[in-house]
């Protein structure tokens, strides 16, 4: 497995088509592994199984990140062309041995973590009419949407001390939730197969980052969750965790 990290140049052209649109920036991820065809388990993602994930960070206006967690390396060369710098002389990301890490992951371990995801539930609105997926659409019920995979996910949040939760029974744990967005996306409508005007359909799309810190309770569980991802919408930017050091 490998991580990536991809900075944006976001005073160009490029940049602001990319970040429009998670449908665009997908195809563009998937472009830097000539061998990974639309059926294969490394696009699609099976139960459980490495796949290609990834995440934009937009951490200020200027710093704007994606990362990439995949079985192989990429080749970001058309994003550097599309939306980096490609007068510098370093090629434009950097990839990193992502198995070395993931093998030093052990229970008890304390890290920083961070998640974007579409938190969502499947709901029955009148007796005998089926379940519908529906997003959660508060800060707290996003936060109770992750508490409440802990376990499956091989992590324990951490618990703030008492004297600093501010509101009891709500503010329990170390974890924030910001950069909530539900403006969802316009792509083209494959019934027409047109990209303009009436050929375009919303795609909604409800989103959440997680910002917190977390102790690993089942290192093979949560391997599964930092390769695989968390959720779904995996192609639209969701589901990718990573970890750094507490204080970093």
């Amino acid at each position: 497995m490998y991580l990536t990290r991809f900075r944006f140049n976001t005073n160009r052209p490029g940049s602001r088509r990319l970040l429009s649109s998670p449908q665009a920036t997908h195809a563009a991820v998937l472009g830097g592994f000539p061998d990974l065809l639309p059926g294969d388990p490394g696009n699609q993602g099976e139960a459980g199984a490495p796949r290609v994930l990834w995440r934009v960070d937009r951490n200020a206006r200027a710093e704007v990140l994606l990362y990439v967690v995949s079985p192989t390396a990429p080749d970001l060369t058309h994003l550097v062309e599309q939306a980096g710098w490609p007068a510098a002389e370093a090629p434009g990301w950097q990839s990193h041995d992502y198995g070395a890490f993931l093998e030093k992951l052990e229970a008890g371990q304390t890290w920083a973590f961070r998640l974007t995801a579409n938190p969502v539930h499947s709901i029955r609105r009148k007796d005998g009419e089926p379940t519908k997926v529906t997003a959660h659409l508060t800060p707290r019920h996003q936060a109770g949407w992750l508490l409440q995979r802990q376990e499956a996910c091989g992590i324990e949040i951490v618990r703030k001390p008492v004297e600093q939760q501010l509101l009891p029974g709500e503010d329990e744990h170390e974890l924030v939730v910001h950069g909530r967005d539900a403006s969802g996306f316009d792509k083209p409508d494959p019934r027409t197969g047109r990209g303009k005007g009436n050929g375009r359909m919303r795609v909604p799309l409800v989103t959440a980052t997680f910002d917190g810190r977390l102790t690993v309770t089942d290192p093979d569980a949560l391997r599964r969750v930092l390769c695989a991802g968390l959720g779904r919408a995996k192609a639209y930017g969701c589901g990718l965790m990573t970890l750094a050091p507490v204080g970093r």
